[in-house]
């Protein structure tokens, strides 16, 4: 269980036996990836330094290359001393402690207590480990009220003691703590982060998010029909799938969301999630609620940022996690965001056996992802939103292979469809409309999104812009009255007056930058990410 989690762990006096080169061999194994010369040095000093810093400290567990469930991260080491976690982040060769350091460090920690389940009642440490820096004053450890320590930075030597100091204060320190069980214990939000993602869209509902006209009206119908089925099947212990299409801007993604947290307001118990396998698209996501959720509360980014990962991943980090622990995920109702993107048979397979070290994987993406839903004794829902009008890409699996998993080995399943759902711009292989008619299926037309959003958020913007272009001052003026005090906007023929304004414009950790248009006249406009709010236009 240990290499699951860990790419080597032990317990520390198994450590402090174990010869080097053993170690450094069970590291490089479970690697997975090309090693650098450097990674590798890394690692032999961690090993030498730990077996000095801990020959007296025989008691407990040590674990190298911590993957933190679901988050996509692994801390250098984790130490776990009789119910005290301390997390160390190495600088080998570093003279001073840096901040991307010392950050780095307080995320795992903070990402263990919120997202490890086995640490949200314990202490946990944050340590930076800086080789060659001056040697200081024994630190002084401050918790904050979620048993979170400020990050420490010592030279290695000053562990040892600095271990004493802290388990003489934790005197009820747990002498029988299961490091087994700590383990097992896996991935799940702690309850105020649930708490905190229950309240990230109060100021967004959908009749805000949309003009409250046939777009709103079609994406409220698809989410209430979505519920509708969540509930159904949770009131007779149904396992259900739900596949929504949608025109090109009808609001797809958002749709996801919005069942997303709606589900987690309302229904709390069911920690719906919304994963995509769209990386910058999680990471956008993450940052434009992080930042309104900070800006609406007063909380810190960083702290807002660790509540909205808890309901919006990585859909990879979804699949790892659910391939170390064989048990039934903590959610109830997963959203996949372009499902039909997800990997073929032959892809999924080649990856997990390459890059994963799992001989033998034979599923499809789709197939595996429905399989580890299944798990649940009871019932559950996932809903599936697909793509129309795009191009599937070598190794993705379009909507064939889910509905091939359906066939094969989920017959039991309730499924729903789109009305739209055999039409080629969805069903984009010929397997797909034969399938759907062997199937047993429900179909609805409220699971397709038919009005698009997006040239509606962008469209006054739009037009000043063409306006301006065309030197159309007097429709220019009509169109700008509409958009006063909503955006930023500062008319300029001067590049350097135009940059000046961004600079001065800019608040805080906003990014900037500039666009113009290729030809001999052109407009620029500010782009930056303070205050997101679904209401602006596509690409602000």
């Amino acid at each position: 269980m240990l290499m699951r989690t860990a790419y080597f762990g032990a317990a520390i006096d198994a450590f402090l036996e174990a010869d080097e080169a053993s170690i450094l061999g069970t590291l490089v194994r479970h690697h997975g990836f090309a090693l650098e010369h450097e990674q590798r040095g890394a690692w032999v000093a961690q090993i030498r330094l730990l077996k000095q810093a801990l020959s007296l400290h025989a008691r407990g567990h040590v674990l190298f290359e911590f993957a933190i469930p679901r988050m996509g991260k692994r801390a250098d080491v984790v130490l776990l001393l009789d119910g005290l976690i301390f997390v160390l982040e190495f600088k080998v060769g570093a003279r001073h402690f840096d901040r991307s350091a010392i950050e780095q460090a307080y995320d795992y920690a903070l990402d263990l207590k919120n997202f490890h389940k086995g640490s949200h009642a314990l202490p946990i440490v944050p340590i930076v480990v800086a080789t060659e820096a001056r040697f200081t004053d024994a630190p002084c450890v401050l918790y904050a009220a979620d048993g979170v320590a400020a990050p420490v930075c010592i030279r290695i030597e000053q562990l040892s003691d600095l271990i004493d100091q802290i388990q003489s204060v934790h005197e009820a320190f747990d002498k029988t703590f299961d490091v087994k069980a700590w383990l097992q214990s896996g991935y799940q939000p702690t309850p105020t982060i649930i708490q905190a993602a229950q309240a990230l869209y109060q100021n967004h509902a959908v009749e805000e998010i949309a003009r409250s006209d046939a777009g709103a009206q079609n994406l409220s119908q698809t989410t209430d029909c979505i519920s509708t089925i969540i509930d159904r099947s949770k009131s007779f212990g149904r396992k259900s799938i739900c596949f929504v299409t949608g025109v090109p801007g009808a609001g797809k993604t958002l749709a996801g969301l919005n069942i997303a947290t709606k589900r987690a307001q309302e229904h709390s118990d069911e920690h719906a999630i919304f994963l995509s396998g769209n990386g910058p698209l999680v990471t956008v996501l993450r940052e434009a609620l992080a930042r309104d959720e900070a800006d609406r509360i007063g909380t810190s980014k960083a702290a807002a940022h660790r509540k909205v990962s808890s309901f919006i991943q990585n859909i990879h980090h979804f699949r790892d996690e659910a391939l170390a622990n064989p048990g039934a995920p903590h959610e109830k109702v997963a959203v996949f965001d372009e499902a039909q993107r997800a990997w073929t048979r032959d892809q999924a397979s080649k990856f997990m056996q390459t890059k994963r070290g799992h001989v033998g994987f034979s599923m499809s993406e789709p197939e595996f992802l429905i399989s580890v839903m299944d798990r649940h004794n009871d019932w559950c829902t996932v809903v599936c939103l697909i793509g129309g009008g795009q191009e599937i890409n070598t190794g993705e699996a379009g909507l064939a292979e889910w509905l091939a998993a359906l066939k094969s080995r989920f017959s039991s399943w309730d499924i729903y469809i789109s009305d739209r759902l055999q039409e080629g711009n969805y069903a984009t292989d010929n397997r797909s409309p034969e399938l759907l008619d062997e199937l047993p299926v429900h179909r609805s037309n409220e699971l397709h999104l038919s009005v698009s959003m997006r040239s509606f958020r962008a469209e006054a913007l739009s037009s000043f812009i063409g306006h301006v272009v065309d030197n159309r001052a007097q429709a220019a003026q009509a169109e700008y009255r509409q958009l006063q005090g909503r955006y930023p906007i500062w008319l300029t023929r001067d590049l350097e007056t135009a940059r000046r304004w961004l600079r001065n414009t800019a608040r805080g950790s906003e990014r900037y930058g500039l666009v113009a248009s290729s030809g001999p006249i052109g407009c620029v406009q500010k782009v930056c990410t303070s205050k997101p709010k679904w209401m602006q236009p596509h690409g602000f």
